[in-house]
């Protein structure tokens, strides 16, 4: 890692080419049948290892061979560091340990930004907390080559092990592979833990929204990666009298509690947000988050010693000279990007100016909506609200979103992502969806109210149809008011959007309703052809009834319409 000199304790690293995203396709969850993994999985006949698009399995007996294969003498040396840490406020009910063994200082001074780490947290017994285990995969002979990224990717592996609350990861040191507590812990065997004790873990931001008569309402939202979920999060809304405050901007942790009103956590205590393309005009919040104490990894380096990547919002200095994150020299219009497009800051959220007081209260904070989004440029309206507490897990099962950097995928393609747990799911799928159906039926539970959001609406020439960012706010507004019941809607067959003059669109010149808010039958009937079919290879049988019948219900009022 080099310093980052114009930043306080500012520390760039910059990671093998090979080594720039998370490795969907060698994450695997390990149980004994591989329908617990995933609904997709279908190995061949003595296989011990199955891919979906839902999760990848790989049998108990086929980790160990693989953990044989690789772990024996891959730190030789190479500093170990041991890392107790804490996920969630301590004193929560919902906090959970981990000790996580890894042979990377980038690992180690990463997780101490993204969780609570001290000796406090060493568990009394191995019961009580979940085994990471890490290793770069290569021995350090004599002094290690400069530049240097150890690192072995092709015998990368990601293993999830919930029976024996054990995660084992080689061959990679990006911190979606590496850093144990966040991916891996916070929502792979969350999500196990979850199931059993009866409450959620999620990929989804946390934020509070007060409107200017000084009501506060906390939100959920539930986004792929790298599709905005960190703008929403510290959003600077550009609604006057309004305001945003932060919980968290990945992961939440829900239980309903004995009001039965559902609360949520932050298990994490740092931010690990894309780079490229934050500004002062995309997240002043964010760059003024990042002013120190941060890692940054694969981005550019000025000669003036600060950081530089695309969409940064300001040129460089005349004369600069910019090496880029693959240690080259680099100027604007070179043909390679000077960052990588999945390029990352890692920060303590204690930096964020806008926290929120509440964001480290051990019964967390009450959730009045949950919204569900994505990138969608066509068909999908800019907001609409599900029916009730079914209906909107049925909208979780049908999402849909254009492929980012923060994965392997090559690209703009259109991918299914189920609550943007797709690449997150700690057992089968099916299972999960109906884990969300049970926990909103139980006695007593009140759930919260559902919407959906497309920001990423474009016009014919391509052009986007909604100015985002701190205007995200209008719709927030929306919601709020509904939350209130004193917002105006109108019921289509997809669910309730803004009625006419319900969104605040004054002073947007060129933005119309009636653009906002298509609801096109031919498209939805398409969405509905193509969603069955999505259903019917990827869970089968276990796909819950209720969702099947949302389904059937949509049709039916498409064809009524």
């Amino acid at each position: 890692m080099h310093r980052v000199l114009s930043r306080l304790r500012g520390w760039l690293a910059c990671t093998d080419p090979q080594d720039v995203a998370r490795v969907e396709a060698r994450t695997v969850l390990v149980t004994p049948r591989p329908e617990d993994a995933s609904p997709g999985a279908s190995p061949a006949a003595g296989g011990t290892v199955a891919h979906s698009l839902l999760g990848n399995w790989m049998s108990p007996d086929e980790l160990e061979r693989a953990i044989d294969d690789r772990f024996p003498g891959c730190m030789e040396g190479r500093t170990m560091y041991v890392i107790p840490f804490l996920m969630g406020p301590p004193g929560s009910p919902l906090a959970r340990a981990g000790l996580q063994l890894t042979d990377s200082a980038y690992v180690a001074a990463s997780m101490r930004i993204m969780t609570r780490v001290g000796a406090q947290f060493l568990p009394d017994d191995e019961r009580g907390f979940v085994r990471c285990l890490h290793s770069v995969g290569r021995p350090r002979q004599g002094p290690p080559p400069v530049p240097s990224w150890p690192c072995d990717p092709q015998r990368t592996l990601i293993a999830h092990d919930a029976r024996r609350r054990r995660i084992v990861s080689y061959g990679s040191g990006y911190g979606g592979n590496s850093l144990l507590g966040k991916k891996s812990l916070a929502l792979r065997l969350a999500a196990c833990m979850a199931r059993g004790e009866g409450w959620l873990a999620e990929h989804m931001l946390i934020m509070g929204v007060q409107d200017p008569q000084g009501r506060k309402r906390y939100l959920a939202g539930a986004f792929p990666s790298a599709c905005g979920k960190t703008n929403l999060a510290m959003m600077r809304p550009a609604l006057p009298g309004w305001s945003v405050t932060c919980v968290g901007d990945d992961i939440a942790w829900m239980r309903f509690d004995s009001q039965g009103r559902l609360r949520a956590i932050n298990p994490e205590r740092g931010f690990f947000g894309v780079a490229p393309g934050t500004s002062e005009a995309t997240n002043p919040v964010a760059m003024a988050t990042i002013r120190r104490d941060t890692i940054f990894t694969n981005v550019g380096l000025t000669d003036g010693g600060d950081v530089y990547w695309e969409g940064i919002g300001h040129a460089l200095p005349p004369g600069a000279t910019v090496t880029s994150w693959r240690g080259r020299p680099w100027a604007p219009g070179d043909p390679e990007p000077c960052a990588h497009p999945n390029a990352r800051f890692c920060v303590p959220a204690s930096n964020c100016p806008i926290m929120d007081p509440a964001w480290e209260d051990p019964e967390g904070v009450p959730i009045d909506a949950i919204i569900l989004g994505g990138r969608r440029p066509h068909g999908v309206p800019l907001v609409f609200e599900a029916f009730n507490w079914q209906h909107g897990v049925f909208l979780g099962s049908a999402m849909r979103s254009e492929a980012t950097a923060a994965a392997e995928h090559k690209g703009r393609q259109l991918l299914h992502d189920p609550l943007a747990m797709r690449p997150f799911f700690g057992y089968n799928a099916g299972q999960h969806l109906q884990h969300w159906l049970d926990m909103g039926a139980r006695a007593g539970a009140r759930p919260p109210r559902v919407f959906h959001v497309n920001w990423f609406l474009r016009d014919q020439s391509g052009a986007f149809l909604w100015p985002g960012f701190g205007h995200n706010a209008r719709v927030l507004a929306w919601i709020c008011a509904r939350i209130d019941g004193e917002g105006g809607a109108v019921a289509t067959p997809i669910g309730m959007v803004p009625s006419e003059g319900a969104l605040e669109l004054g002073g947007l010149r060129g933005v119309r309703h009636r653009d906002l808010f298509p609801v096109e039958r031919g498209f939805w009937e398409r969405e509905c052809r193509e969603l069955r079919a999505f259903y019917e290879e990827h869970f089968g049988r276990h796909l819950p009834a209720e969702v099947l019948q949302e389904l059937r219900a949509l049709e039916g009022r498409l064809r009524g319409a």
